[in-house]
């Protein structure tokens, strides 16, 4: 299993963080090792001190595919839920200046919180989804799929052109602005509509 994330897919965020708006996808990679389940507490790792929450919709893949048409791609997921990419952002800035990878600052252990997983055949919407997260009883975070740049069929089509998707594997789609740092203590809860999906603390 492989943990396939998207960054910059909401403008709003990449404006944010002053990143330009991609032309195609932004793609990096968390290993199986990153996931955390079971609304398991996180805990703060000792090599940062600005570990920041971004809140996705994430896809199961249900099937192998590689070179899958866009027209297609939708056929190859049928459960979503949603997560947490944890970015070690201090490491992530000192990275980007040096002109390195991102992999220190997002594929460490525990850093992608997954929730359970329901049909998308109980979703009315796939692209007017609302979805949000809140820290200690106020909302962070709420976004909602109409607003991404790439479709979850055009992240599915462009990822397979490069890298075999398999059956298990998760897409991360990209966190809505609102971004900020986690702390100690604080407990992060995470909706989609009216069911929550995440509820877990940071120790």
């Amino acid at each position: 299993m492989k943990i396939i994330a998207i960054g910059r897919n909401y403008a709003a965020h990449a404006k944010e963080l002053n990143n330009p708006l991609p032309s195609s996808p932004v793609i990096f990679m968390k290993p199986e090792t990153a996931v955390l389940k079971d609304n398991k507490p996180f805990y703060l790792p000792d090599f940062s001190s600005d570990i920041h929450y971004e809140l996705e919709v994430v896809l199961k893949i249900n099937k192998e595919g590689k070179h899958i048409a866009e027209k297609f791609a939708s056929g190859y997921f049928d459960e979503i839920g949603l997560g947490i990419d944890f970015t070690a952002r201090d490491l992530q800035s000192s990275l980007k200046e040096k002109g390195l990878p991102w992999e220190l600052a997002k594929a460490f252990d525990n850093s992608a919180a997954v929730s359970h997983f329901i049909p998308k055949t109980q979703i009315a919407d796939l692209n007017d989804l609302q979805f949000e997260l809140k820290i200690n009883g106020e909302t962070c975070q709420n976004g909602n799929t109409k607003n991404i740049l790439f479709s979850f069929e055009k992240i599915i089509s462009f990822v397979s052109q490069y890298i075999t998707l398999k059956k298990g594997d998760l897409i991360f789609t990209g966190t809505p602005e609102g971004v900020g740092q986690v702390h100690q203590g604080d407990k992060l809860e995470a909706w989609i509509g009216e069911e929550q999906f995440l509820n877990f603390d940071i120790k």
